[in-house]
């Protein structure tokens, strides 16, 4: 459980971080951490559940695209966070386009591992 915790804190960061510095990214709920927080709990979740497997099951069309058919796996899942923290608890992430998606993608993943190489330390 603390290792779950401290991966969504992780992710918050990362998610945090990603809105402000994407326009097409837009923090929904007062207050904004609100909706950051609810998007990167889905993430977080989707990360440690569904995506393995998902990943497992597409690696042959993942590995036919080059690795492009993973960027629109990538998108899939931060949209489908997106939906489920707006859609269940009122506040999330929106996300304009899948451009911006596969920009997130790349600071998310950079900053979390900033952030899990200073706390691991």
């Amino acid at each position: 459980m603390t290792k779950f915790l401290s991966r969504w804190l992780v992710m918050t960061i990362a998610t945090g971080v990603m809105v402000l510095l994407l326009p097409g990214m837009t923090a929904v709920g007062k207050p904004p951490i609100m909706g950051i927080a609810a998007f990167a709990l889905f993430m977080a979740l989707i990360n440690a559940s569904i995506k393995p497997l998902v990943r497992m099951l597409t690696l042959p069309l993942t590995i036919i695209t080059f690795g492009l058919f993973a960027l629109v796996l990538n998108w899939f899942f931060m949209s489908l966070a997106s939906w489920l923290a707006i859609g269940l608890f009122g506040v999330g992430v929106q996300i304009h386009g899948f451009f911006w998606s596969i920009i997130g993608t790349i600071i998310m993943a950079i900053v979390s591992s900033v952030v899990t190489a200073v706390i691991d330390h």
